[in-house]
């Protein structure tokens, strides 16, 4: 062509570098194509319209995403769509790959794209090759898309803020890896580094604070909202001048600075930075868009995570109390362990309370729920209870007080939130280890003894606090011995890990035998045993693995190795005219009482006397039982000592039942398995008693 003539027509040029032309509107839905673009797509060479549908059919399903995809990040950016397209046949299978430049626009009154561009066939690069790894096909588009899934995973499972940043930090991109991050945050009208990977300590220092309105590329990121790509140290040079000698010392060839936006609004921003040139395609900017479209959603979760977190822990701490100083003749250790589900903040809590007698007590409940309410209901019904007790009621008339608080505070006219509480209530005497112990609904107390035997201490109680404001609540008093450590606890430590309370206790009794060591390290394995690693292989018998609150608190009085030595190992309970079903109870107690007892028959024997004595309360009088049972002595040298008291006057006698009399026998069996009992007048009632010694296997004592 001469100079001075006229150009050939765009049309004649495009098809002699077998370069087709298209049009797409998406309000419309039509996809125009040229003669040339018609044959790349696979069509008749000849100008057509084809609507979405069909245009698609030609199209690799993959590619038609990354076509939406791009062409929204194109608009976002001001810059070209390129993207590299699979043509597929009629049988799906692909019969070239062609490379499509449009320039997209919007139009918000129509919502709808505009786009005019080229298709031009292209060869497939050859895996693995520089050329391959800038390609949306081949390879790098696979493990591609592999690196967003993986990093899409581990993204969501971030919990905190720092492990979101741990997780940005182990990014490895597919082809174009960045050496050097930083994750900017926005205070007022400064930026501040959140987190930085590839850089050394104090690296930061010139970056923090810096004023939104500085000529820097990530403070222009917060206030535009648009991504900056910088391929070239002479790029960063000449486009801010002002702040390249602060990266210039860092020695990076490409820098890319995107917006971390989470619900419309611009949170921060993200740095990438590359100790190589870098050329940002579209599909690296693709890439990278989503990355930090990803890693914006993953800090605004962890940001509201943490922050609802030091709020839980915030008012945990405030409504739990520290246990104060040392109580002479006493010592006590505490653990709480909030491991519900959402908001870590529930009705758990625990109390010392020292009172105006010289005596002090201690407190533990839980309040139904697991939610703020219930923590609110805690804080009160934790300085509802103080009060009554610091007034000097006894410890049945403070529980009784604090369940017509609760009642009142959750029983409205409408009754759309009731509410309910266990409770254990301690009164201690220092001085003489005189325990008084009131129960409203709450898991008994646990002892363990001086020897290591540990058993439940059944105690009566009462409803839970908040259901009956008239409810009473009887008071068990017994003596903590020397050497003796006492546990209460909220049933999340028994039940955590799909237990029920049977085989939860079990497990719970296992670690209190167990254990070696002072209050503090016993209260420690008590909340790893049920939380802890090892938790996982004490599963309970349930499906699943519940998890409550913990709430632990050891009472213990400490004693000489004297005293230690010669402890009574004794059992205490209460069997009600109405309570019939506690005499099984009571057997169960006196086995555990016995349960290194030398003699199995003698164990036998022993449950079946307390069996015998227990019953012959509750049928031949109108009074109630208490049963004592103690073991004293050395083991293999040892006496068991029981006791059933009652208040009735009536003294047993000795019968002489018939071949078919089915009572009567009571008596007989003592005289003959115990190698001594007695009947003893007491002021008001009797008490019977019997006693075995310990004897070998054969039974010689």
């Amino acid at each position: 062509m001469r100079t001075g003539e006229s150009l050939p027509p765009v049309n004649d040029v495009l098809a002699s570098l077998a370069t087709g032309l298209w049009h797409w509107d998406t309000a419309a839905g039509l996809v125009t194509v040229d003669a040339e673009a018609a044959r790349l797509l696979g069509l008749p060479a000849e100008p057509a319209t084809l609507t979405e549908a069909q245009t698609r059919a030609r199209l690799h399903p993959v590619d038609w995403n990354e076509i939406t995809g791009v062409v929204q990040l194109a608009v976002a950016e001001g810059t070209l769509a390129e993207v590299r397209i699979r043509i597929m046949d009629e049988q799906s299978r692909i019969v070239r790959v062609v490379r499509s430049r449009s320039k997209p626009s919007y139009d918000p009154e129509r919502h709808a794209y505009e786009l005019i561009g080229t298709l031009q066939e292209v060869t497939e690069p050859t895996p693995g090759t520089p050329a391959g790894r800038r390609a949306v096909t081949g390879d790098w588009r696979r493990s591609r898309e592999a690196f967003l899934l993986d990093a899409g995973r581990a993204l969501a499972e971030a919990r905190s803020t720092e492990e979101v940043l741990r997780v940005a930090g182990g990014l490895s991109m597919p082809g174009f890896s960045p050496d050097g991050l930083a994750v900017f945050g926005v205070e007022g009208d400064r930026l501040t580094i959140i987190g930085h990977h590839g850089h050394q300590p104090g690296d930061d220092g010139p970056f923090s604070h810096i004023s939104l309105a500085t000529d820097y590329p990530a403070a222009e990121v917060v206030r535009t909202g648009r991504a900056v790509y910088l391929s070239s140290p002479g790029h960063y040079r000449n486009r801010y001048p002002v702040t390249w000698p602060l990266a210039e010392k860092f020695g990076r060839h490409s820098w890319a600075f995107l917006p971390l936006t989470a619900a419309g609004r611009t949170m921060g921003a993200w740095m990438a930075a590359f100790a190589y040139p870098v050329a940002f395609t579209p599909d690296e900017r693709a890439v990278l868009t989503t990355v930090a479209r990803m890693l914006a959603q993953a800090l605004s979760r962890a940001g509201a995570a943490d922050s609802q977190r030091e709020l839980a822990e915030g008012l945990q701490r405030s409504m739990l109390p520290s246990l104060g100083p040392e109580i002479p003749g006493m010592g006590m250790a505490a653990r709480y362990v909030p491991t519900g589900g959402g908001l870590q903040v529930g009705g758990d809590w625990y109390d010392m309370i020292p009172l105006p007698t010289g005596r002090f007590a201690v407190v533990i409940g839980d309040v139904q729920g697991h939610d703020v309410r219930a923590a609110g209901l805690m804080g009160q019904l934790r300085i509802a209870l103080r009060a009554y007790a610091s007034e000097g009621h006894r410890p049945d008339a403070v529980l009784a007080r604090a369940s017509r608080f609760l009642h009142g505070i959750t029983h409205d006219e409408h009754m759309t939130d009731v509410r309910f509480a266990t409770c254990l209530y301690v009164e201690a005497d220092p001085a003489t280890g005189l325990l008084e112990i009131a129960r409203a609904g709450h898991p008994d107390p646990a002892i363990r003894m001086a020897d290591g035997t540990v058993m439940m201490r059944p105690t009566p109680g009462g409803l839970p606090l908040g259901i009956d404001p008239d409810a009473d609540y009887p008071t068990t008093r017994f003596t903590l011995q020397p050497g003796e450590t006492m546990m209460i606890c909220t049933d999340g430590l028994i039940e955590t890990g799909g237990h029920d309370m049977e085989s939860g206790w079990r497990r719970i009794r296992a670690i209190l035998e167990n254990h070696r060591g002072d209050m503090e390290s016993l209260a420690d394995a008590l909340v790893q045993g049920v939380h802890g690693p090892s938790s996982h292989h004490t599963t309970g018998p349930l499906a699943d693995r519940r998890e409550d609150d913990i709430a632990v608190l050891l009472l213990c009085r400490p004693g000489d190795d004297t005293a230690v030595r010669a402890a009574v190992r004794r059992t205490l309970l209460s069997v009600a005219q109405d309570e019939p079903e506690r005499i099984a109870e009571a057997r169960r107690h006196l086995r555990e009482l016995l349960h290194d007892w030398a003699s199995g028959e003698q164990v036998d024997s022993a449950v079946l006397l307390v069996s015998e004595m227990v019953t012959n309360v509750l049928v031949h009088t109108d009074a109630d039982s208490l049963l004592l049972a103690e073991v004293t002595g050395e083991p293999g040298e040892r006496r068991l000592r029981v006791e059933v008291t009652d208040a009735g006057d009536d003294l047993p006698h000795r019968r002489h039942p018939g071949e078919l009399a089915s009572s009567g026998r009571g008596l007989l069996l003592i005289e003959l398995l115990a190698h001594a009992w007695g009947v003893d007048p007491r002021g008001e009632g009797k008490s019977i008693w019997f006693e075995l010694y310990e004897s070998d296997g054969a039974g010689t004592p």
